[in-house]
């Protein structure tokens, strides 16, 4: 594979900020004016990185991607565009896939037909499609689970980010 999977420690902060800030663009791309676009150090969800159990990959010394749950949410993956189709990704959201079970879900930006894709194709499926916000700024949202049936996203933590 090239890559390891670890538990994120704190030092990982600068490249899971580095990560965010050029991958975002890409999910937000077709659904959110660029506007919506915040770095990661200074959006108000930053804080709910210690909330979620994360997890980096990492290729020799350098973090190119990385995860994180907020059981049942599975809540971020962002992988370094450089890497974009190594399969990072894919392994990643397996990775908590397994501590998740089959009340994960989880949402993304609703034309990031990219993200939608990959998560079908691990099990997901569409539970809905709404507009949301995005720093103030409106844009389609997709829901997914997978199980939709269980209604996962109503056993969310009180304390976890936007719904």
């Amino acid at each position: 594979m090239g890559f390891t999977i670890r538990d994120y420690k704190p030092a990982d902060w600068k490249a899971l900020c580095r990560i965010h800030d050029r991958a975002r663009p890409d999910e937000l791309r077709g659904s959110f004016d660029a506007g919506a676009f915040v770095p990661l150090a200074e959006d108000s969800e930053g804080h709910y990185i210690q909330d979620c159990d994360m997890f980096v990959a990492q290729v020799g010394d350098e973090v190119v991607g990385f995860t994180g749950i907020d059981k049942p949410y599975f809540a971020w993956l962002y992988v370094d565009p450089a890497h974009y189709g190594s399969g990072i990704g894919r392994t990643l959201l397996r990775h908590c896939l397994e501590r998740l079970g089959k009340d994960a879900w989880t949402m993304t930006c609703g034309n990031n037909e990219r993200a939608i894709g990959l998560y079908v194709s691990e099990g997901f499926v569409v539970e809905s499609r709404f507009t949301g916000k995005n720093a103030g700024h409106e844009g389609p949202i997709v829901r997914l689970a997978l199980e939709p049936e269980r209604m996962s996203w109503k056993k969310r933590r009180e304390s976890a980010g936007p719904e």
